[in-house]
């Protein structure tokens, strides 16, 4: 609160001098209200993150290398249509287009490119196409439902164990560890997922795989690049669809 006091002195002039004081207390205390206000309502959340093993440029011997069983392998490839490329106006620089649809190409086991016949067509190609479509009407689709029966022991006792949570028969905390022991359980079968993406995939591709890891409780997934025998495969897959055979 500002005060002002006037005095007058003595003289001929008669003229009045006024002092400004201005008083900062109740800023202060409007401030320690403020403070005092914005700790009692903020919730502490601990982050989560997530384990993602990313792929190294360091060489590694062949005998080294973790070998995975060729019936829990499952490699996802994301792709997207885009419209054509354009140019900014303001910098000149070409723009990548913008997403049309998304794909999910996925293949199990080890890939397979042998033309015995060489008539220039993969005899065995295991490659498929799907998408991100999550679940509708309770009913579990596209991608999601490849990886949800792939790891359907996983994901039944998990529910199981997340009815007695509910429940408020177990604890959070307890309800966390159980559930961590059992998307580690090595005595089930598990699927180990690979993400790879080509060029015209985007971020919002990968946040959506890696979603689907944790929907469907998938404790093993990596992410990879792309190689020729993945892009060989998904030519051969486009030909066939295109020539409509």
């Amino acid at each position: 609160m500002a005060e002002v006091e006037q005095s007058s002195g003595k003289g001929k002039s008669h003229q009045k001098k006024m002092t400004v004081r201005v008083d900062f207390t109740p800023m202060v205390d409007m401030n320690m209200l403020l403070i005092t206000f914005f700790m009692l309502c903020t919730t502490m959340i601990k982050s989560q993150t997530l384990q993602i093993s990313l792929p190294t440029n360091e060489k590694v011997d062949k005998s080294e290398q973790t070998k995975v069983k060729q019936s829990e392998a499952i490699t996802i490839i994301l792709d997207s249509e885009r419209n054509p490329d354009v140019k900014d106006e303001l910098t000149g620089k070409m723009l990548k287009g913008t997403v049309k649809r998304d794909f999910v190409y996925y293949y199990e086991g080890q890939p397979d490119i042998t033309d015995a016949d060489k008539d220039g067509r993969i005899d065995n190609n295991k490659m498929q196409e799907t998408e991100f479509l999550g679940n509708e009407n309770g009913e579990t689709r596209g991608i999601r439902k490849i990886l949800h029966d792939r790891n359907k022991k996983v994901i039944e006792r998990i529910n199981e164990l997340k009815v007695h949570w509910r429940n408020k028969e177990i604890k959070d905390d307890e309800y966390q560890a159980r559930a961590k022991e059992i998307r580690n359980d090595s005595t089930v079968s598990r699927p180990i997922v690979i993400i790879k993406a080509t060029p015209n995939a985007s971020y919002e591709n990968l946040i959506s795989a890696l979603d689907e890891m944790q929907i469907n409780s998938i404790s093993r997934y990596q992410i990879d690049r792309i190689n020729a025998v993945d892009s060989a495969m998904m030519m051969e897959l486009k030909a066939k669809h295109l020539g409509g055979n």
